[in-house]
């Protein structure tokens, strides 16, 4: 009985669900086209916004609101052609909109945060694939990365030139210290000593720095205002650069004999090594400089996806799923701004170590 109503209860569904297919294929033919250009428009909406949130910007944005204008404040355009040039981005009708601004006779550009000369029509020139191949100028506004770079500098300074002198009234932490000496601690006896050896005090000032410098960079890109100096590959280049100049002019004549002319090895495969070891030195930065900044992009790009799959469906399970997903992702972001600052500090560590071994010491000891 059961199975006849069962196979009754199909039949009856069936037969419903291509009806209201038949009856709907005319409607859904119609809208088909609508609803398809709707979520294209809102999925190109949302990678816009993914990108606008990676990229600089020469204004600070604090939130938009439902008519899409941006709350926040200005910051100062500085740049070089044909001389400095300099307003707040606010004060030229339009410049943080893309349109054409005149300066001193000149026009001006913004486009995706980059400033390019143009004509009074605002006509900017591409090459095949796309690409504005117009002139750019000279840079040097105080963007809103710069903005942050500077803040985490000052607060740093203050916050540990603080710490410094708490220590010469109390040998016991108080205020900030009890919340960072566990740190700094980690920091020395974690990944400079095992690194470095016994002279690590050379380098654990610059340790020290680059981690909480890289720790609070990391933790502000987490927040909702679209901070992502680490995520800019410049940044990284630029922290990684300072690794390889400390390892480069603090390595030893051990360290140069071992690119240069490796002891214990047949001469043909010193002519063949050498070349390789010398990349080498040039891949070690590059691996620092890569790796923080793909993770710290990738994680934004992926929090920021899932927050736009919530208005690409439009339904109660992506209502729930995603903000779900998105928590477990930011949970697991909180987690990567310590790891990366751990990995790049330990990884300089490492190469400022290789550099500064004395290798002929051990090897006379061994013996």
């Amino acid at each position: 009985m059961f199975k006849k109503f069962a196979v009754l209860f199909y039949s009856i569904f069936v037969l419903n669900l291509v009806s209201a297919q038949h009856s709907g294929a005319d409607a859904e033919a119609g809208s088909a086209t609508t609803e398809l250009s709707e979520k294209d428009k809102v999925s190109k909406e949302n990678k816009e916004y993914i990108d606008h949130h990676l990229l600089d910007a020469h204004d600070f944005t604090l939130m938009v609101d439902k008519e899409g204008h941006h709350i926040g404040f200005p910051l100062p355009v500085i740049f070089y052609d044909n001389g400095f040039h300099a307003f707040m981005s606010n004060s030229k009708e339009g410049f943080m909109h893309g349109e054409t601004t005149e300066v001193d006779g000149a026009f001006y550009k913004l486009h995706h945060e980059k400033i390019y000369k143009t004509d009074a029509s605002g006509n900017l020139k591409e090459d095949e694939e796309g690409h504005v191949t117009s002139e750019k100028v000279l840079d040097l506004s105080i963007t809103k990365s710069v903005l942050i770079i500077l803040l985490t500098a000052v607060f740093m300074f203050l916050l540990f030139t603080g710490m410094a002198k708490s220590y010469k009234k109390s040998a016991v932490p108080t205020g900030a210290a009890r919340f960072l000496e566990p740190l700094v601690i980690f920091v020395r006896d974690e990944i400079a000593i095992p690194n470095i050896g016994h002279k690590y005090k050379r380098f654990i000032g610059y340790l020290l720095t680059v981690f909480f410098f890289i720790l609070f960079l990391n933790v502000l890109g987490l927040m909702p205002f679209g901070i992502n100096v680490t995520g800019n590959i410049t940044m990284t280049f630029f922290l990684a650069i300072l690794t390889y100049l400390i390892t480069t002019f603090s390595a030893n004549k051990d360290y140069w004999k071992h690119i240069f002319w490796m002891p214990g090895v047949p001469v043909p495969m010193k002519l063949i090594m050498l070349p390789i070891e010398l990349l080498g030195t040039i891949t070690k930065p590059f691996a620092l400089m890569i790796r923080l900044f793909a993770n710290m992009t990738a994680g934004h790009i992926v929090v920021m996806s899932l927050i736009g799959l919530i208005y690409v469906f439009k339904n109660v399970v992506a209502g729930v799923a995603f903000p779900f997903l998105t928590l477990v992702i930011y949970l697991l972001e909180v987690l990567v701004a310590f790891l990366q600052a751990y990995i790049f500090t330990m990884l300089s560590a490492l190469f400022i170590g290789m550099a500064v071994q004395e290798h002929e010491h051990e090897h006379h000891a061994a013996h």
